[in-house]
């Protein structure tokens, strides 16, 4: 049986602690997710949709450039993630849920750093901009 457990560690039932994996460390960088541009241009998004395998670990770095004030949502696919760390210039939250949205006031970075669990394609939007342009998909395969 397999089973994964709050802190992100596959284990085999029955089998022994050598055997079981941590797979919230080697994680995997996706690309990053950029908010603006430094030309002027606050409703530029130059990667949209984003692509990952089930059962890996992954880092998904969120970036403002600060020209607007930033929402951004992706409640489904948050809930069907394993979140280990938000990281905010080198300071960790370690949450027991799911975050329902992260928001940029200013310009800066957030990295989600978690274990894809269910498979399928989620959105992402930032909130009131999504007919500028400001929307994507998470996909888990």
């Amino acid at each position: 049986m397999l089973a994964i457990g709050t802190a992100g560690v596959i284990s085999l039932a029955g089998a022994t602690g050598a055997l079981a994996k941590d797979i919230a460390k080697g994680r995997e960088r996706l690309p990053e997710i950029v908010l603006g541009d430094t030309n002027g241009n606050d409703y530029a998004v130059p990667v949209k949709d984003i692509t990952m395998e089930g059962g890996k670990s992954y880092q998904l770095d969120v970036t403002s450039n600060g020209g607007k004030e930033y929402k951004f949502m992706a409640p489904e696919f948050f809930r069907m993630i394993w979140m280990n760390q938000i990281v905010i210039n080198h300071l960790e939250i370690h949450p027991y849920g799911a975050p329902h949205h992260i928001e940029f006031d200013d310009e800066g970075t957030i990295s989600l750093e978690f274990v894809a669990i269910r498979t399928g394609t989620y959105k992402w939007w930032i909130e009131g901009l999504e007919e500028k342009g400001m929307h994507g998909t998470l996909t888990v395969k």
